[in-house]
């Protein structure tokens, strides 16, 4: 089966009831977590983005605590997985000022993580490129926004 573009979909949509629509979501949310997990952020944590972004920075600190630090293979590894958790959670928001704040956070805890990232030249890629990641959506934002995470910014390449 070959699924059909979002013009379509959404012209169809348009043609259903409330209650159809309804049931719709509730059959699509079973299909899968994302979904799930969509529709939660949607319906319970859009309205707060604060509170939302706290609850995904307590959920990376505690990834980062599990981290099994026995090898640097272990830690690439865990950081990876961490760092895809946190991009699906900045995906979810839309907004540029959440992928920024998630990312510091990320960057902050990254670098403060024992052994050191610079022994491994992978890691210290990882975090290379999320700096620069972070630079390049500041760029995109509100002067005055774009100088509080400079100066941030700065702090975490020093």
């Amino acid at each position: 089966m070959k699924a059909v573009s979002v013009v379509t979909i959404k012209k169809e949509l348009q043609h259903k009831s409330d209650k159809e629509l309804m049931e719709l979501v509730l059959r699509l949310s079973k299909f899968k977590k994302e979904n799930k997990e969509l529709l939660t952020y949607l319906l319970f944590e859009s309205h707060d983005e604060t509170g939302y972004i706290e609850s995904v920075k307590s959920e990376i600190d505690l990834q980062f605590s599990t981290i099994n630090t026995n090898s640097y293979f272990y830690i690439k590894k865990s950081v990876r997985k961490i760092l895809r958790l946190l991009k699906k959670y900045a995906r979810y928001s839309l907004k540029k000022e959440t992928e920024v704040e998630l990312l510091l956070h990320f960057c902050h805890c990254l670098k403060d993580m024992r052994p050191s990232i610079k022994n491994n030249v992978t890691l210290t890629n990882i975090y290379d490129r999320q700096v620069m990641t972070i630079e390049k959506i500041v760029k995109s934002l509100h002067e005055d926004l774009q100088y509080d995470y400079n100066l941030v910014l700065e702090e975490l390449k020093a």
